[in-house]
């Protein structure tokens, strides 16, 4: 149905009322329609899921249309086996059960009790303030590796690396344990902060340089988390990617 004629519009006048919108599936309007062009223009043939919680990204790609692999990696128990079962008959999605930071060792990660939430670094007043959900609900031990010491037995017969990072503030981290290997990926999304959410996160400025001086060009914004009651933006995600790799296609 156009929403352009009086019907349509009265149509979406509806909708709204009832907490709903109509908007179209283009790369000019719609974020994960634009992030999905820019993956297929770059030809990605791997994704590196890291925070993958139970596989909630890694399906969103799934029933976008992409093909290609997945390694989702995912550090927390429960997490991690909701995770097993949403990849299960999936042969060219995989599941590894620990973190991916800037050392090889062991950490405390804090629980939330809406488990997405749930991070190495601790939450701070704001973010709770946000999302009540989001409470700490425990601690668990979980394993870290670097990327730079997993990728080589990943990324056997792969040519184009797309790295997904939502890891509530620990991108940076998980940047520095790729410092050898960033220069094989060709495209990145990071969850960046507008606001401090923890405690020792980086927020969006900073993150942008980094990326910029990776060699990575800031491609699309997809807003992510907001207060309710304010309606202030607090969280997006940024699609990055080379820029010579994407205008040479």
């Amino acid at each position: 149905m156009s929403t352009r004629g009086p019907v349509g519009r009265l149509f979406r006048r509806m909708l709204r009322k009832a907490g709903r919108d109509l908007v179209p599936y283009t790369r000019e309007s719609h974020p994960l329609a634009r992030r999905m062009h820019l993956i297929a223009l770059s030809r990605v043939d791997l994704v590196l899921d890291v925070g993958a919680n139970a596989g909630q990204y890694g399906r969103s790609l799934r029933d976008a249309g992409y093909r290609g692999r997945i390694v989702s990696f995912e550090p927390m128990r429960e997490a991690y086996a909701k995770l097993e079962r949403e990849t299960k008959g999936d042969p060219f999605w995989e599941t590894r059960n620990f973190a991916l930071g800037d050392f090889d060792g062991s950490a405390e990660i804090n629980v939330s009790a809406n488990s997405y939430s749930s991070s190495i670094l601790e939450m701070l007043p704001r973010h709770l303030q946000s999302a009540p959900v989001s409470r700490h609900a425990g601690r668990e031990s979980i394993s870290v590796h670097k990327v730079d010491t997993v990728i080589d037995t990943i990324s056997v017969g792969s040519e184009a690396i797309f790295l997904k990072v939502d890891t509530q503030g620990y991108e940076k981290r998980v940047l520095a344990g790729a410092s050898v290997s960033l220069n094989r990926i060709v495209g990145a999304q990071l969850e960046l902060s507008l606001v401090p959410l923890y405690q020792g996160d980086v927020l969006l400025g900073e993150m942008l340089r980094l990326m910029e001086d990776a060699g990575f060009v800031l491609m699309s914004l997809e807003p992510e988390f907001f207060d309710p009651e304010t309606a202030q933006l607090l969280q997006v995600d940024g699609v990055f990617f080379r820029e010579l790799r994407v205008r040479t296609q």
